[in-house]
């Protein structure tokens, strides 16, 4: 099993800024505000957070597992 990746650089698909951010380790993020055009993103249909829809790498906790960490 490879190790969790931490970090993911979040891209807004609004106005194309990006951020690396530090992701929970144990919860998925439902709502992430741009810091840029100040748009609030949500996840896209099928994903279980906004690390999973616009960022580099995957929430740790679907790292760790290959099912939905958040849909119970």
């Amino acid at each position: 099993m490879s190790a969790v990746v931490p970090n993911s650089i979040i891209t807004c698909p609004a106005c194309g800024h990006q951020k690396d951010e530090t992701m929970p380790t144990d919860a998925c993020v439902w709502f992430y505000e741009c810091e840029h055009c100040r748009k609030v993103l949500k996840p896209e249909p099928g994903d279980c957070c906004v690390y999973c829809s616009y960022g580099t790498n995957r929430c740790p906790p679907m790292q760790e597992q290959s099912g939905s960490c958040c849909a119970d």
